[in-house]
């Protein structure tokens, strides 16, 4: 499956834009808040994508980054939000406004958004909470402990916790131990921490 298309923005839209790349132009169905970090019409840009495929259906979504599409895909997994709604949802709160209503179980602040009721913020709140990856921890992943967040998240593990326990770890580590080696006691420390043990 294609990760990214990269090409010549030819149009934007309200909720979608279209990108010539290759000699084919695609139609991107895009969050109107990626749409204005995106590069103007006429401009060469890079859009994330995702396809969503039924028997009936084709359509291709666009994110600005990778950690947008991300945020697509959890969306996904609350009961009652499909592609267009998810699609709506990030078009009508900006990331760190997402982020920081779910952590903090801002009810009010996501029935503000467009077309989203109490319910749905509710059950966003309950599957959503500690599993998007807040900036800061988004730059934390571009550090050497990047893959590390990545693995703890796989097990279960909330990504800003996983954080903060691999760098209280980092700083307790001995100095001189090897990459590799260095790493698995990051790791193991990193669990012990966040075990409570």
């Amino acid at each position: 499956m294609f990760n990214s298309i990269r090409g010549t923005i030819t149009e934007k839209l309200s909720d979608s834009l279209c990108i010539l790349s290759g000699g084919i132009e695609w139609d991107i169905a895009v969050p109107a808040t990626d749409l204005g970090t995106l590069p103007s019409a006429g401009e060469t840009g890079r859009v994330f994508t995702w396809l969503y495929h039924k028997e009936d259906q084709m359509r291709l979504f666009g994110f600005a980054d990778a950690a947008r599409r991300i945020t697509f895909l959890e969306l996904l997994k609350v009961e009652g939000i499909g592609p267009k709604g998810a699609l709506k949802i990030m078009g009508g709160i900006g990331q760190e406004e997402l982020e920081q209503a779910l952590e903090t179980e801002d009810v009010a602040r996501l029935e503000a958004v467009p077309g989203l009721g109490k319910k749905t913020a509710q059950k966003m709140i309950l599957a959503l909470k500690g599993k998007l990856t807040p900036v800061s921890v988004t730059k934390q992943a571009a550090s050497p402990h990047g893959e590390l967040v990545e693995a703890l998240a796989g097990m279960g593990y909330d990504k800003r916790a996983a954080a903060e326990a691999l760098a209280k770890a980092a700083s307790s580590l001995s100095p001189g131990i090897s990459g590799a080696e260095q790493e698995k006691q990051l790791f193991k420390q990193a669990i012990l921490y966040l075990s409570g043990i």
